[in-house]
């Protein structure tokens, strides 16, 4: 029973089964550089207000920086009995510093203390996350800037709909990415504030300083309640919820260039370091990283939902149940990792079929709406407008022409303001031209915004 922190009140020892079932050293020992950088700044502080001499700091500080280096070189033996990281450091300070090493514990709990360590990591992850996605922000914009003139049919409800250029296409990623920094930066916000020095609930009497904890760990802020800072898990929720629209994102991506690489579309070649084969069919090629990646989102949204109903019934304040967090998040922080690691050489490394593109463009009317706006600018109401393109895509479809083979006095039967004009927006590549809204596919407004983002990324570096 003297391994245990606990063990004053007890008078017999534990179960074995109970010490397997409870520990969480396993998967948490992965915190043990946070805990050890957050008990360096309490020794400080200890030392600070009294209750450590500055030769005891000095002890305690030395003792930490060692077990740290040790546990970084894989010569820590992780003990099961100790349950968690928190108290395999600190055992192993007292072994080698003796009672010294029992003061760390001091007006704080293993309460507060996991929540900084949490709090310490997720802050260190959103921060490696962010640029991992910046990292793939960049190869999208190198890909708009090399596929220049490329023009794509773009879907809805996975039916041919308007022209794209595919310049345009990759930028539509790189505003996806740039909302999943934008959701990481304000997660890290609420992430950076201190509950160390909340103790178990309710605080401590200790005369401690948690204002220079914060500044040493450089949290932005301090928890101002002891009863909501050990209990708090909303950081963790808001994380996970990034990592699942971040994961989200890759799936659709992941799902449109499957569909791409099929011989039905033929759009694009995937590099095949990236793709596998099959065992029995000599000639696949198999978006396997592609499908894997799609995959692995259901992991990483499952992971949110088993937080949100680990939290959703507990009472304030710490409860053992918070112990279940770190695995869902770990796997979730570690998924999405890989899915980017892997993500930006895909997009780097594969080719638009641009012949395979070229050569089917003009199919679907992609320019049947660019007409139709044609003549709501002469005048006609949307609707009418609407229904008369309408008929003229009809009479085509009947003849297995494009629009622009229609001869004009097709147009001008139609309408008479369907005059000779109607060439302007015919056919995909006037279509693109016709576009002026700003953030739209037309040509020079594609131009700016791949401007601005080489600004803004390039800035950022």
């Amino acid at each position: 029973m003297a391994d245990k922190p606990w063990s004053g009140v007890f008078d017999r020892a534990t179960d074995r089964r109970v010490e397997k079932f409870t520990e969480s050293v396993s998967f948490d020992c992965r915190l043990y550089a946070h805990d050890i950088r957050g008990s360096i700044a309490h020794a400080n502080m200890l030392s600070k207000v009294g209750i450590l001499t500055d030769h005891e700091r000095h002890q305690i500080v030395t003792g930490l920086e060692e077990i740290g280096r040790e546990i970084a070189a894989g010569h820590f033996q992780f003990r099961q009995e100790l349950e968690d990281v928190h108290m395999n450091v600190e055992r192993a300070l007292i072994d080698r510093i003796g009672d010294v090493g029992r003061k760390l514990h001091t007006g704080r709990s293993r309460n507060d203390q996991v929540s900084t360590d949490l709090r310490l990591w997720v802050r260190d992850e959103i921060d490696a996350m962010s640029n991992r996605l910046e990292a793939l922000q960049h190869t999208f914009l190198t890909r708009a800037e090399r596929d220049a003139n490329v023009i794509l049919p773009g879907y809805t409800h996975m039916q041919r709909a308007q022209p794209v250029l595919a310049q345009h296409y990759w930028l539509a990623y790189i505003e996806k990415l740039e909302r999943d920094r934008q959701r990481l930066a304000d997660c890290r916000t609420r992430v950076n504030e201190l509950p160390l020095g909340s103790a178990a609930l309710a605080g401590t009497s200790i005369p401690i300083d948690r204002q220079m904890v914060a500044e040493e760990l450089e949290f932005d802020g301090i928890v101002a309640n002891s009863l909501d800072a050990s209990s708090d898990r909303d950081f963790v929720l808001e994380f996970a919820f990034a990592l699942s629209t971040i994961a989200t994102h890759l799936s659709g991506w992941a799902e449109e260039w499957i569909l791409w690489s099929t011989t039905e579309f033929g759009f694009i070649h995937l590099p095949q370091e990236f793709c596998t084969g099959s065992s029995i069919m000599p000639q696949k090629i198999n978006p396997d990283v592609l499908e894997l990646i799609r995959g692995r989102t259901g992991r990483v949204i499952g992971n949110l939902v088993s937080l949100l109903v680990l939290i959703k019934g507990l009472p304030l304040a710490y409860n053992r149940d918070l112990q279940e967090d770190k695995q869902r998040l770990f796997d979730s922080v570690d998924t999405v990792a890989a899915c980017l690691e892997l993500a930006a050489p895909l997009v780097a490394g594969a080719e638009l079929n641009r012949e395979r593109i070229a050569a089917r463009i003009e199919e679907g009317y992609l320019d049947a709406t660019t007409l139709m706006e044609h003549l709501i600018v002469k005048g006609v109401p949307q609707r009418t407008a609407h229904e008369i393109i309408g008929n003229l895509v009809a009479v085509a479809m009947k003849r297995g022409v494009p629009l622009a083979k229609l001869p004009l006095q097709e147009f001008q039967s139609a309408h008479p303001s369907l005059d000779e004009a109607v060439l302007d927006v015919l056919g995909t590549d006037r279509a693109i031209e016709a576009f002026s809204s700003y953030g739209s596919t037309n040509p020079a407004q594609v131009a700016h915004q791949i401007e601005l983002w080489r600004e803004r990324l390039t800035n950022n570096a």
